[in-house]
């Protein structure tokens, strides 16, 4: 990717390319077939957004995405086949929290496959970004903090406890169908064990963030060559993949991931034989698609 600009981007970006193949698994979608067939196109738009590509980068970048799902079809998809059918036995068994860590360790893996995969793209799109496009990069990420600052910050701790339950309330409803006011009642007292601290999550974006600005200036003040500027673009995708690194931060993602799992298991165990039926039918559409998806050569 000769432009590839973006380094929340960088982040983000692939986010997007997960959501619309491997993290389509988690996140419930209903759509993956239509999702990934138009995921090329998305995926540029998004990234337009942020960097606001010119007329000589446009063309490239949209290569180089096209190159890149191109890829992910003929070799990752039957894996994601494979996470399916494992979490389908997994869901009629005795799910455990061993088998919670091993699905996310194999679904971070797999998305830091498909990040490293389009390094030299992204290096060769570092090397072209301009003053003003990181000036509009800039401008993109303070318009979204305040976003997040607006959503997540700003409340009582009752409120943000409400608002974080209805989003994940809405993915398990996806998953497995309606739960009653009971179930509901049980699930809300998990994900309230949860820790709540969105400014952690507001300071590793920022950080985050400025790590990717300092590497792209670094790469446009220094004008370096490709040979340099990879270590460093390598450097910040394997950040944004990177659990918290400081202590505080780490001890905070720890706990939360592990009673993020909890909330899931607690889920698990109280799903009615057909709310799992649901969940179970729901998976087997999304490894149809899949197939169909591997199958197609385009």
């Amino acid at each position: 990717m000769k432009k590839f600009n973006t380094q929340e981007p960088l982040s983000q970006r692939f986010r997007v390319l997960c959501l619309v193949a491997i993290m389509a698994v988690l996140s419930a979608c209903s759509g993956i077939k239509l999702a990934y067939n138009q995921g090329d196109t998305l995926l540029y738009w998004w990234l337009d957004a942020y960097v606001d590509l010119d007329s000589e980068q446009a063309p490239e970048v949209k290569q180089d995405i096209k190159e890149l799902f191109k890829w992910h079809r003929q070799t990752q998809l039957k894996d994601y086949i494979h996470i399916l059918t494992n979490a389908q036995r997994q869901l009629a068994g005795n799910l455990s929290k061993a088998d919670l860590d091993a699905d996310y360790r194999d679904i971070m893996n797999r998305t830091e496959l498909l990040a490293l995969k389009a390094l030299p793209e992204l290096t060769d799109l570092a090397l072209t970004i301009k003053p003003e496009q990181l000036a509009h990069l800039e401008k993109k990420f303070n318009k979204n903090n305040e976003t997040f600052r607006k959503k997540f910050i700003r409340g009582t701790v009752d409120e943000l406890q409400e608002q974080r339950f209805k989003r994940t309330m809405e993915q398990f409803d996806l998953w497995f169908g309606d739960f009653s006011r009971d179930q509901e009642a049980l699930l809300r007292k998990a994900s309230d064990t949860r820790p709540l601290n969105n400014q952690i999550w507001l300071d590793e974006r920022l950080r985050r963030q400025q790590k990717i600005l300092t590497v792209l200036r670094k790469i446009d003040k220094e004008n370096l060559s490709k040979e340099a500027a990879a270590p460093l673009v390598q450097g910040v995708i394997k950040d944004m993949l990177a659990r918290m690194q400081s202590p505080e931060h780490k001890q905070f993602l720890d706990a939360y991931t592990d009673s993020t799992m909890q909330m899931v298991l607690v889920a698990v165990k109280i799903a009615t034989p057909e709310q799992k039926a649901h969940a179970q039918k729901r998976m087997q559409g999304w490894i149809t698609d899949f197939n169909a998806l591997a199958a197609d050569t385009r």
